[in-house]
């Protein structure tokens, strides 16, 4: 009869983590990513903590959505200590951080949560079924996930804006009290990568005057990539190659769910024609600061383009799917849309005039209430869950990485 080991990771948690202890004293911290798109905010918080040697940190995959496809290669890639969820779920930890949320009701310690993107502006998608249809939540704020079972699951949720306390009101009210704003840490290392603007531009291929067009899309049927999948072969076919550089964004859920090598097949065509196609772990924000225009949809790397001051196109933008009110509805009501059967090129000129800096800074004063302040304000909320003194020197705001290799994979016929 075959028997099952399920592994187990020694190391400074549980029962026995006097056994190999070196440092004394240690703090120990979990963070918990729940896909690919989370794993990538969490990059922007943890080393706030990882620096300091009173603090151990370990990462674990949590099963709790259907997105999870080369999550745990990620995480082990990162070089860490990578826990199996039935191990995290045995373990006391002093802080456990997640940007996101489902089943982190399992784990023992106070949890902490941040949010993976720009900001709830999205509903949930309408699950399919016999039932009449009913309100669906705003993504982010999902109260049947924050609450389970009568009880508040985080200890502390981060906000980015004062505007998400009163929708946290609306939406999950019995949260309100653990709630706090903090700002958003990925607009402040996008502000700080402004002056790598030009060699971010040379990593891309935009030099010798070529201008930089990023094509990103979100996930699901209402995306640009689902609505248009051939919308990197069309931008790819219609503008000059001498004059342009085409990188392209995909959402990490579409990397996840189809897998790598089938992306990155469908596109071989796209490839052949120059257009650089980013690695779903990181490299958009760099294209972000690079780029001299946006085409994309309701997805947040649109968003963050705009608040940066970049002209964006709208490929696709599902009012339906957007919660009114929200800053993402906001960008749709100032954004123009790409009419399909017109040429492209007189198109991106023209997005220009639907942008003045009055645009540009009132979307940009959406995404945050702290700015330049998420990283300190994240910190110092994390060592108090820790109870634990906050480190004396303030934190620095990193410039985010220079664009990755080409997704590597499939090789273009």
């Amino acid at each position: 009869m075959e028997c099952t080991i399920h592994p187990w990771v020694p190391g400074p948690f549980g029962l026995d983590a006097r056994r190999g202890s070196t440092m004394p004293g240690q703090r120990t911290v979990l963070a918990v990513a729940h896909h690919l798109t989370a794993a990538t905010r969490l990059a922007d918080v943890i080393p706030l903590l990882e620096t300091d040697r009173r603090v151990a940190v370990a990462y674990t995959a949590a099963p709790a959505s259907v997105f999870t496809g080369g999550l745990d290669a990620h995480l082990r890639d990162l070089g860490g200590l990578v826990l199996p969820w039935a191990q995290a779920v045995t373990t006391r930890f002093d802080l456990v951080v997640a940007a996101s949320h489902g089943m982190l009701e399992n784990l023992h310690g106070p949890v902490m949560t941040v949010l993976h993107g720009a900001g709830p502006g999205k509903l949930l998608g309408r699950l399919r079924g016999a039932g009449p249809p009913a309100a669906r939540p705003v993504t982010g704020l999902i109260r049947e996930r924050i609450v389970v079972a009568g009880r508040v699951v985080p200890s502390s949720m981060a906000l980015a804006h004062e505007r998400h306390l009163s929708m946290l009101d609306r939406e999950c009210p019995e949260a309100r009290p653990v709630a706090f704003v903090c700002g958003d840490p990925c607009l402040d290392r996008l502000t700080a990568s402004l002056p790598y603007r030009e060699a971010y531009r040379r990593s891309l291929g935009a030099v010798g005057g070529r201008r930089l067009v990023l094509v990103s899309s979100t996930w699901g049927r209402d995306s640009l990539f689902g609505a248009h999948p051939d919308v990197l072969l069309r931008v790819a076919t219609e503008l000059p190659r001498d004059q342009y550089q085409i990188v392209a964004a995909l959402h990490p859920h579409i990397w996840s769910w189809y897998g790598r090598r089938q992306v990155l097949s469908w596109h071989a065509d796209c490839l052949r024609l120059g257009v650089r196609l980013l690695p779903p772990e990181e490299g958009w924000r760099a294209a972000l600061v690079a780029a001299d225009r946006v085409v994309g949809d309701h997805g947040s790397v649109t968003y963050y383009g705009a608040a940066l001051g970049v002209p964006v196109l709208l490929g696709a933008f599902p009012e339906e799917s957007v919660a009114p009110g929200t800053h993402t509805a906001g960008l749709g009501a100032v954004a123009p849309r790409v009419e399909w059967d017109r040429p492209l090129v007189p198109q991106l000129a023209e997005a220009a005039h639907a942008f003045t800096k009055r645009v540009h800074d009132e979307l940009r004063h959406g995404l945050s209430s702290r700015p330049g302040e998420a990283a300190r304000l994240i910190r110092a909320e994390m060592y108090r869950l820790m109870r634990l003194q906050d480190q004396a020197r303030s934190p620095d705001v990193l410039p985010v990485p220079a664009p990755c290799p080409p997704a590597a994979g499939v090789q273009a016929a």
